[in-house]
């Protein structure tokens, strides 16, 4: 099965659709200014994988949650994360035109719209979370899960592009520090948010921790091999961007057969750490097979 055909097939098993529905009721019943409320669901409603929120509730289902108990952690991550890419194009930072096949934020609804935009998904998925969560102590922590990847990925961005530590670091594990809290720390966060949901005892939580934090490594390796393998056109984003900024990735520091050979170490590494849980897991090993061969 080549890549394009696993794609469809793992994806069209999994309906995101109520994620969106979900989202989008909240974005739109909240009191807002209208162009604001615009901006948001023009982000967060932008063609995409839905992949965290998919761990989110694929990581509840798998420990005897349900979906709707992972709804709004599920809504949340998918906010924060709409957050991260629309304050990633700004000019300030990786002066993005283009994400998901679309102008970026900035270029549809100009930068200091973006700014705020970003600004109000990372409160309001807090604010959701607190909300609709029940009870108190559970909403408590998925908000300290939310909050750590958020500041985390925050870090990594630092690391990334303004960098002052971790000098004495070779160049790979100087990658791995970037890569861990830049990418992996919001997907960590997604599939613990989900167990914590589903009311996982401490085994089952340190399974899909191991899980998340390998699953997040693998996934922007991947993302560092699409970068210099695949078209603009094609991802929906700028290609070759990491090449023209000099950027640190596993292509630069391996080669293309090594960073293939790292994908599928993380892979066989992400499989291994779910093997004890039984077969309400198997979502979440159709997710980690998709997302080591995805091509955009």
């Amino acid at each position: 099965m080549d890549a394009t055909s696993e794609r469809s097939e793992v994806t069209d098993s999994f309906d995101t659709l109520p994620v969106e529905a979900y989202l989008e009721s909240w974005l739109e019943e909240r009191p807002l200014p209208d162009n604001l409320r615009r901006a948001m669901l023009y982000s967060a409603l932008a063609p995409g994988k839905r992949m965290r929120p998919m761990l989110t509730i694929h990581s509840c289902l798998a420990v005897g949650g349900s979906a709707q108990d992972a709804m709004p952690a599920a809504a949340a991550i998918e906010m924060i994360h709409a957050f991260s890419l629309v304050h990633d194009d700004l000019p300030a930072m990786d002066d993005d035109d283009l994400r998901r096949g679309r102008p970026t934020l900035h270029k549809h609804a100009g930068e200091a719209m973006a700014i705020l935009a970003g600004d109000a998904l990372q409160g309001l998925a807090l604010e959701l979370v607190l909300q609709r969560l029940q009870p108190a102590k559970l909403a408590a922590a998925v908000c300290l899960e939310l909050t750590q990847g958020c500041n985390d990925m925050i870090a990594g961005q630092v690391y990334d592009t303004l960098p002052e530590s971790a000098e004495a670091l070779s160049a790979e594990k100087k990658l791995e520090l970037i890569h861990r809290n830049k990418t992996g720390a919001l997907i960590r966060a997604s599939c613990r948010m989900g167990a914590l949901c589903g009311g996982a005892d401490e085994t089952e939580f340190a399974v899909l921790t191991t899980y998340g934090e390998t699953v997040g490594h693998m996934f922007q390796v991947v993302d560092d091999l699409l970068d210099v393998t695949q078209t603009t056109e094609h991802l929906g984003k700028t290609a070759g961007k990491d090449v023209v900024q000099q950027k640190l990735t596993y292509p630069a520091i391996l080669g293309i057969e090594g960073t293939r050979k790292k994908i599928r170490q993380l892979h066989e590494t992400a499989l291994e750490s779910i093997a004890a849980l039984d077969g309400r897991a198997e979502p979440l090993r159709e997710l980690c097979n998709f997302l080591a061969v995805r091509t955009k």
